[in-house]
């Protein structure tokens, strides 16, 4: 087994046992982006292989204060799967370790979206349709001490994620200025506007559109793209529930079960 298959194979156990690990990049400090990308892989193949489908994509690191914390200029982007995927109203029985939720745009893709030269007028020309979306990130590196190495490996700090039921043409919005309010338990946690991912979310999926066509793994119809979040993360525990308002483009609300593994 070579190195980076050790280390996805950390990865997945801790997922697996909900037991989190290290970071990777404390015994492994040379690991370059490249390898984490290689490490996700991996995962993701394993994944593939006992029978989960891959559904989409997310987008992390969108917005500048959280680029500054992880000294990057550029976002980084994991994989969605079929089993992480619920909808709005859900009891989300999901085994997770130490999860936070995010407000984010998630864009239904109608056409492929193949690079380079993706913009964000090609990006919303294609996209059936806009929903909100509640990110659940978790992490399999102990206490969320992740540089960048390690939550690109970690399949971008994926957890689940909650899509609403109100399908939006994106043309009917200003995605720009569109703001999100986020509740925990009643009360508001967080809020946010579309702008603060990218500028624009649309640009944050045409990031990802040019950076997969660079991979040879372009965004393909039916696939979702979470865009990015609007506000800072909020850690959740079982029973809570959240609900996530985002004006025109409608809300969506979960409760997080007790699944196996939860505290």
């Amino acid at each position: 087994m070579s190195n980076l298959e050790s280390l996805a194979e950390a990865l997945w156990r801790a997922e697996r046992e909900q037991a989190p690990i290290p970071p990777l990049t404390d015994q492994h400090p040379d690991l370059s982006v490249q390898d984490a990308y290689r490490i996700q892989l991996v995962n993701v193949k394993r994944r593939v292989a006992a029978g989960d489908r891959v559904v989409g994509h997310k987008i992390g690191l969108t917005s500048k204060p959280m680029q500054m914390q992880l000294g990057v200029d550029q976002p980084d982007f994991g994989h969605l799967f079929q089993s992480m995927w619920f909808e709005s109203g859900a009891a989300v029985h999901f085994p997770l370790i130490q999860p936070k939720v995010e407000p984010e745009i998630a864009f239904i893709l109608a056409e492929d979206l193949v690079g380079p030269g993706v913009d964000l007028h090609r990006v919303l020309a294609a996209t059936r349709a806009v929903v909100p979306a509640i990110e659940v990130i978790d992490s399999r590196i102990a206490d969320w001490r992740i540089r960048l190495v390690d939550t690109v490996a970690d399949n971008a700090s994926a957890g689940c994620f909650v899509l609403g039921h109100l399908p939006t043409d994106p043309s009917g919005v200003d995605l720009e200025t569109v703001g999100g309010v986020l509740r925990l338990n009643g009360d508001v946690v967080q809020t946010g506007a579309g702008a603060a991912v990218m500028g624009h979310p649309a640009k944050a999926v045409a990031w990802l559109a040019n950076t997969l066509t660079e991979l040879g793994t372009p965004l393909r119809a039916g696939q979702v793209v979470l865009s990015g979040a609007v506000s800072a993360a909020v850690p959740i525990r079982p029973g809570d529930r959240v609900q996530l308002s985002f004006g025109l483009l409608g809300s969506v609300e979960f409760v997080w079960a007790k699944g196996e593994g939860s505290d």
